[in-house]
């Protein structure tokens, strides 16, 4: 009978776990989609309400002498940026996967991606979230995203 209670409490709290699991995977994954509706829109503000005040960006990539570069960006810059989109600009970064990491309140996303640029195939790579639960909001602590021009298919990984 003991065992019985046990397995039962064990059974009940993976349920719990695994439920809460979910729960925060989809609240990250509404960051996520939030912070590139606010790209996709030109929208500053709305990229700004996804990002902590202490965010770290980078990007990285290889550049035409075949030498690998990581460059950090300021969050100013980022949201400037994002503000100073052309109207007739159309960015749409087509996310094609998202594998979740979560422990407690540190998360990592990384989602492949495509990138259009006014309907026209511009770039891939990858994106790389980690996010911090700040009391109840998950906002994003770092991003860093790798960008290639060339074959694709070694990156994408269908779930």
């Amino acid at each position: 009978m003991p065992r019985i209670i046990a397995f039962v409490i064990a059974l009940i709290f993976s349920i719990t776990l695994s439920a809460q699991h979910k729960t925060d995977e989809k609240a990250i994954q509404n960051v996520i989609e939030t912070f590139f509706d606010g790209l996709h829109k030109g929208d500053s503000a709305i990229v700004k309400s996804t990002l902590h005040k202490d965010i770290k960006i980078q990007t990285t990539f290889t550049n035409k002498k075949d030498e690998k570069i990581l460059k950090t960006e300021l969050k100013s810059n980022l949201l400037k940026g994002v503000a100073n989109k052309k109207p007739e600009d159309v960015y749409i970064e087509k996310l094609l996967s998202y594998t979740f990491k979560v422990d407690g309140n540190l998360a990592s996303v990384w989602i492949p991606y495509e990138f259009y640029l006014n309907g026209k195939f511009s770039h891939c790579g990858a994106n790389s979230f980690q996010l911090f639960n700040n009391n109840g909001t998950w906002e994003i602590i770092y991003l860093v995203d790798m960008r290639r021009r060339g074959n694709c298919n070694s990156l994408i990984k269908k779930n």
